[in-house]
């Protein structure tokens, strides 16, 4: 687990974070005393709903005070229940004609403080019910039969629910009873790769590097099962679906799913995952959710619903919205227009600040581009080689660049941003797969080839180093095919390529400021295609580009990331630029197999 944090105690950071939560919302106030943040626009004509619970959920539940969802949200110390004074205090500041409905899950500090809280203001004659939201299967029925089912993020979609049942007028005894239908139609689950740390605490318990927790509580509480050796997403969520839906499973089939019936799915981001990994995981889920269960979810939330300070873990809730349906006295396509109502809090975050009444297939979003037409070679304008020796100068290419990728990839992380060694190892690979199954040095066609690096260039390798290259590859192709001819006259082939080389550096000065002495990869490309034209010698030509690779080591970065890189006055020799030693890398095991 990380146990670095911008603030390193706990010591004022929830007021703070209250104060900076409603900076966002200009219409929200705080009652930074009793850490309530409320809508003081909340109309007393209808229910208000209130939640909270302790801190380090953000934005649960401060974050989803607003419009069409909640009235006031409370806030205890991380991870402990607020008190029963503050939640009066929530109580008072949004007070209610059609009484207060309090929304919490199911943790015994917030029964016990939210209850009384409840029956204090039914004392003092105030209509007020309460509702506890658990939605976990991963306890079981049995190891659960006392305390009933731990609250995960599913109670977020239970809110969104409300809030948009109460704006439009739901009576007190109403919305208990949807949110009560609504919880009984959720089945959720957390896994976690590791705790989170609390800022000023000691932590214990984290996971090994190869491990992974199944049935994770939002409070570091430990999961239901330790996966050893850590499954592949794949393989996790296999496992974590088969825990919500399997209703053959005793312990865990808490809700029926019959064929037919319409669902949503949430997936909460407990803090420590990045969006990349979110957009990964929800993508396998609906996979695995069509393949294997025969539900296509017809709405998807995914983002840090309620989180746990820095884990890097998530849970996934599944709700069957027409069970809903057959258990409230509202219909299928009320329920979805509940969850699809605009509102001006942190769900839109998640709901993606957009409405989707009617979501799509997925065949329907996945589409394919046109297929494009296959290029040929004009034989009259190529260069012809020995295939043989072709494919040998071409293996020895790849072969060198992908053994150079750890050292390419570390020294990029140091000076840039580490991709520089997979994009080069990206665009080996595919032409060793290209001479591989389809045969593209057999003819030995040197423009075949090079059409080849250009469609490899342009469609798998980003960043600066792909543009670059995609650049010179187009360049020298077309320079290749322009001077064919010379290839007959005195010179040949070396002939050919010093002018098309010449060329090609040529074009791309066009398109980047860098020069030799620059520290980028035309400290390799300038020198190569130079001596080739000087020497009309391939073997100088290699030797002008080891030389400059060789020189970026004492270069001070004037382009690029690692400009921004300091360099102490004691650091003589960095590594080398990454991008002109894979290019070097490349040229050179060409001439290996000559």
């Amino acid at each position: 687990m990380s146990n670095r944090h911008l603030f390193s105690t706990l010591d004022g950071l929830v007021p703070k974070a209250l104060r900076g939560i409603v900076a966002s919302n200009p219409r929200l106030n705080l009652d930074e005393t009793n850490r309530v943040v409320f809508d003081p626009s909340s109309s007393s004509s209808k229910v208000s709903i209130i939640s909270g619970g302790g801190s380090g959920h953000e934005p649960a539940w401060s974050g989803y005070v607003g419009t069409n969802m909640l009235s006031a949200a409370v806030a205890g110390d991380v991870f402990a229940s607020p008190s029963t004074k503050q939640i009066l205090a929530a109580v008072d500041a949004v007070p209610s004609d059609k009484g207060t409905l309090l929304v919490i899950t199911n943790y015994t500090g917030d029964c016990l403080h939210f209850g009384l809280a409840a029956e204090k203001t039914k004392a003092k004659g105030k209509a007020c019910r309460m509702l506890i939201c658990g939605d976990d299967v991963s306890i079981g029925k049995k190891g659960g039969s006392l305390v009933g089912r731990r609250g995960l993020a599913g109670q977020i979609g239970v809110l969104k629910i409300l809030g948009a049942a109460a704006s439009q007028g739901a009576s007190l005894d109403e919305l208990y009873d949807l949110g009560t239908a609504v919880n009984s139609q959720i089945v959720s689950i957390a896994s976690t790769l590791d705790h989170c740390h609390v800022p000023g605490r000691t932590e214990h318990g984290a996971l090994q590097e190869n491990e992974v927790e199944i049935g994770t509580g939002p409070h570091n509480e430990p999961g239901y099962r330790k996966l050893t050796p850590a499954p592949t997403a794949e393989g996790l969520v296999k496992e974590i679906l088969k825990y919500c839906l399997d209703e053959t499973d005793p312990e865990r089939g808490y809700v029926n799913f019959k064929p037919g019936d319409e669902t949503a799915l949430l997936v909460s981001n407990f803090g420590g995952m990045s969006n990349l990994e979110l957009g990964g995981l929800v993508d396998e889920l609906l996979q695995q959710l069509l393949k294997d269960w025969n539900i296509q979810p017809v709405r998807v939330y995914a983002g840090c619903l309620e989180t746990s300070l820095n884990a890097p873990a998530f849970s996934v809730s599944v709700v069957n919205l027409s069970g809903v349906a057959a258990n409230s006295a509202y219909s299928l396509e009320q329920i979805k227009g509940f969850l699809d109502l605009k509102t001006d809090t942190a769900w839109e975050a998640v709901a993606g600040g957009q409405n989707y009444p009617q979501r799509r297939p997925r065949a329907e979003q996945l589409v394919r581009p046109p297929s494009e037409p296959k290029k040929t070679v004009d034989d009259t304008r190529d260069l012809k080689i020995d295939p043989a020796l072709l494919e040998r100068m071409l293996r020895g290419a790849c072969e060198a660049v992908i053994a150079a990728e750890p050292d390419l990839t570390k020294w990029d992380t140091v000076m840039g941003d580490g991709d520089c060694g997979l994009t080069l190892k990206t665009g080996a690979t595919a032409l060793l797969d290209a001479i591989s199954t389809r045969g593209i040095a057999a003819k030995g066609s040197v423009v075949e080839v090079l059409t080849e690096l250009e469609e490899i260039v342009e469609g798998k390798m980003g960043g600066t180093l792909g543009g670059i290259l995609g650049i010179f590859f187009v360049s020298l192709r077309t320079a290749v095919q322009e001077n064919s001819a010379l290839a007959q006259a005195e010179g040949g082939p070396v002939a050919v390529w010093s002018k098309a080389l010449a060329t090609a550096v040529q074009h791309l000065a066009h398109y980047t400021p860098a020069k030799a002495g620059d520290r980028t990869v035309m400290d390799t490309l300038i020198p190569f295609a130079e001596a080739m034209q000087a020497k009309q010698s391939f073997e100088e030509g290699v030797t002008a580009a080891v030389s400059g690779s060789e020189a970026t080591k004492t270069m001070k970065p004037r382009l690029g990331r690692a400009t921004y890189v300091g360099v102490g006055a004691e650091e003589k020799e960095l590594p080398p630029d990454p991008g002109a030693w894979g290019a070097m890398v490349a040229i050179r095991g060409l001439k290996t197999a000559i």
